[in-house]
């Protein structure tokens, strides 16, 4: 499996996040519809927006979730219980990998279809502390916007999903279905997309670290100042001294 070459934060260092942004949404006098038309507010945005539309683009790519680090899955849940899973196609170890293969396959049709729905969603997503969010965790964006979403994403990712399973008859899936008494390709699709969504949350998460870490790269000038006007101040150093008499 070849690795991502942007930086990959770490599932606990993302969980954090996520949790620290659900304690602040709790708080008194915080709302998710109280917005701060400052800059701190633009860039939280601005990294909303830009770090989806990287990683949904990058897991959209040939073989984009089978070589990213964070977003490839294994076996869905569908496919792995039940006693269809004893016998025929699923219970074969060849077979299965092959599948799994396939299913990270379709997942990139999800990631590419669901990029509008993430980008206007990253637009609209009321802000409540734009500068802690900024302070914060390298994640922290991220955290909000998946708070806010809740099952947002598995939503826009099934559609796509599902259109591509239709259009491509893959025999390999075809196969798998078969062997599973009642199951459809709309089954499969939200299988793919459930399986998918954490990876996607991680992989939004590195792209908003990496978005951090350099935002000249981005060439966008209003993150860059956002970023840079809602950092903590430096402490100025403290006089020296005096000398004793």
């Amino acid at each position: 499996m070849t690795a991502t070459a942007y930086p990959v934060v770490g599932r606990r260092e993302f969980l954090l996040g996520t949790l620290a942004l659900g304690v602040m949404a709790s708080l008194p006098g915080v709302a998710f519809a109280q917005v701060a038309a400052d800059p701190a507010s633009d860039a939280v945005r601005r990294l909303m927006v830009l770090s989806t539309q990287n990683a949904l683009n990058r897991l959209g790519q040939p073989n984009g979730f089978l070589t990213s680090n964070v977003a490839r899955f294994g076996m869905p849940v569908l496919f792995a219980k039940g006693a269809a899973t004893a016998t025929g196609p699923l219970s074969q170890g060849a077979f299965r990998q092959e599948l799994i293969q396939k299913l990270n396959y379709f997942a990139e049709a999800g990631a590419r279809g669901a990029v509008p729905a993430m980008a206007e969603a990253s637009r609209k997503l009321p802000i409540p502390n734009a500068t802690a969010i900024v302070q914060g965790q390298p994640t922290a964006a991220t955290s909000a916007l998946r708070l806010e979403m809740g099952s947002g994403l598995v939503n826009a990712l099934r559609g796509p999903i599902e259109q591509a399973l239709v259009a491509a008859q893959d025999p390999i899936i075809a196969q798998a279905v078969a062997a599973l008494p009642g199951v459809t390709l709309r089954d499969v699709a939200q299988a793919i997309a459930l399986s998918a969504d954490n990876g996607i949350w991680y992989e939004i998460g590195s792209a908003e670290a990496e978005l951090r870490a350099n935002p000249a790269a981005s060439g966008d000038s209003a993150l860059v100042a956002g970023l840079a006007a809602a950092r903590a101040p430096v402490p100025a150093p403290l006089p020296p001294a005096a000398p004793r008499p």
